[in-house]
């Protein structure tokens, strides 16, 4: 359906009307189905809703049509939920007409520039770019379906400041139950740990996350390569968990924590624990400097 409403016969080669931009409403537009990207109203969402107020939408959407009316949006669903929230019904896009895998490719590849992405939203991304790509035949003649998927990994690679194997290594985490892949994302589990817990079962990362929560500690890498082994040898239980969660770690000898209550209003809600951390050691290296300049003042 274009903007006045009219069917559109999406298997007419529209290159010419792909470039065209186009007003439409709010309320034509739906959201990419299985997007692995979180659209948060954080203090971020404000400035483009005030941005958008003043100046209106600078860059225009990219959207596809849809067979039963309407477009699906590829890129700039902040951009449509900001319009909403400041009143704004209609709003400029591109039109392209392209096929899901095709605009998977696109939705993920204008979305790894942002500033900050979650593990878990790279995770997903990747994983539904890999997929595409491989249902679109990129395999360059190859038979073998190991080397076909490395291939293939390694044009999602192409695009992102990610190695073939770090892609690889974001996917496994797609392995990980939901409440551990938060820990993850709120960085209360470091990366590397958290891609060898991947490999556990399900059953095993559930006593695991348990333990975890019962005793306020999470596994070093180290650990987690024992579980994962063990695991592999069909010997990692309950109780093997508790032991190995038992051991004392190097870095948790002595730690200084902070109650997150105590610190969240001064920070957006959608930070995580990796970004907060980063912002207080940074507000605490400024700090250090600045006692150095007083004292060397005061001799």
């Amino acid at each position: 359906m274009d903007n006045k409403g009219k069917l559109v016969d999406l298997s007419l080669n529209k290159s010419d009307e792909a470039e065209k931009v186009i007003h439409v409403k709010t309320t034509e537009l739906t959201p990419f189905e299985d997007n692995p990207f979180h659209v948060n109203q954080d203090e971020g969402l404000n400035k483009l809703i005030e941005s958008i107020r003043e100046f209106g939408v600078i860059l225009p959407l990219i959207v596809r049509p849809q067979k039963e009316g309407g477009y699906e949006i590829i890129s700039g669903h902040r951009r449509v939920l900001a319009c909403k929230l400041a009143g704004i019904e209609n709003i400029p896009a591109f039109v392209r007409y392209m096929d899901r895998d095709t605009a998977v490719i696109a939705l993920v590849d204008s979305n790894l520039h942002r500033e900050h992405i979650l593990p878990s939203e790279k995770a997903f991304a990747y994983k539904m770019k890999l997929e595409a790509i491989k249902h679109q035949g990129k395999r360059a003649n190859l038979t073998s379906d190991q080397l076909g998927q490395k291939y293939s990994v390694d044009i999602v690679a192409e695009n992102s400041e990610d190695s073939k194997t770090q892609v690889q290594r974001y996917i496994r985490l797609t392995e990980l139950i939901s409440p551990i892949l938060k820990m993850v994302d709120e960085g209360q589990i470091a990366f590397s740990p958290a891609v060898e817990i991947s490999y556990l079962t399900e059953t095993e990362q559930s006593a695991l996350l348990e333990n975890m929560q019962a005793e306020s500690c999470t596994p070093s890498h180290a650990q987690a390569i024992r579980m994962k082994k063990l695991s592999q040898e069909g010997r990692l239980n309950t109780d093997v968990i508790y032991a190995i969660m038992q051991e004392e770690k190097p870095n948790q000898q002595e730690q200084i924590k902070l109650r997150r209550d105590r610190i969240k209003n001064f920070f957006p809600h959608d930070y995580s624990a990796k970004q907060i951390e980063d912002v207080i050691l940074k507000l605490l290296e400024q700090w250090h400097r600045r006692r150095e300049r007083d004292h060397e003042q005061e001799r």
